[in-house]
């Protein structure tokens, strides 16, 4: 069995659902499956209110399973739910004072990197990793081309790791792999089909290790 840490990991967005019982016990389900390298949670449509109570009950479902559990935006409910990181979807603005408040006791990263500048920009602040594309961006089967582009030249000259929004495809995230992406995000190509989470865990992670690149040590 080789290093499952040498080569593209598995990251989950937690699917937009109003129950925060179902969705903790989804999400719960489908750590089951393989590995995990972290699940980001986004507040959607969510009250803070109930962001908060959702918050609660996924982050210690996501930690009991090894992985860690990366809340999105609202530090406040971070802090209270005793997350492992937050995961910043504005630009470097709101990274910057992320990193200055919270690292290194939390992960900070994120940043919406849309093109080689901006991704720089993000990579002076010094996050713990920068995100390529939206934890809602999964809209099409494949990766966004563009997403794909700026993780191949990311990889190739720096060391701050990245992880790439995959498409509703579980073959996207051979795609990513590819670019040399040390993780990529799956959402809908994982929690898309009722009962089918653990088994798509699975596959994408039975894909990774047989097809995926490996870095180098």
């Amino acid at each position: 069995m080789s290093n499952i840490e040498d080569r593209c990991r598995l990251v989950l967005v937690v699917p937009d659902i109003a129950d925060s019982a179902e969705r903790a016990k989804l999400v719960g389900e489908a750590l089951r499956g393989g590995d995990v390298a972290s699940v980001i949670v986004p507040q959607y449509a969510l009250s803070d209110a109930d962001f908060q109570k959702h918050a609660e009950a996924l982050v210690p479902v996501i930690q009991q399973a090894g992985a860690a559990a990366l809340i999105e935006g609202d530090t406040r409910v971070a802090g209270r739910a005793r997350a492992d990181g937050l995961h910043i979807a504005g630009g470097p603005d709101a990274l910057a004072d992320a990193i200055e408040r919270h690292a290194p006791k939390l992960i900070v990263g994120g940043g919406n990197a849309t093109d080689r500048h901006h991704a720089l920009e993000i990579g002076e602040l010094r996050p713990d990793y920068v995100f390529f594309g939206r934890t809602d961006g999964d809209i099409k089967p494949e990766a966004h081309p563009k997403n794909l582009a700026l993780a191949e030249w990311w990889a190739s000259m720096i060391e701050i790791p990245c992880i790439v929004m995959g498409g509703t495809d579980l073959q996207s995230a051979l795609a990513v792999a590819e670019t040399g992406a040390e993780f990529v995000a799956l959402r809908l190509a994982v929690f898309g089909e009722a009962g089918q989470a653990p088994s798509a865990v699975a596959a994408v992670n039975a894909l990774l290790d047989e097809k995926a690149p490996r870095f180098e040590g």
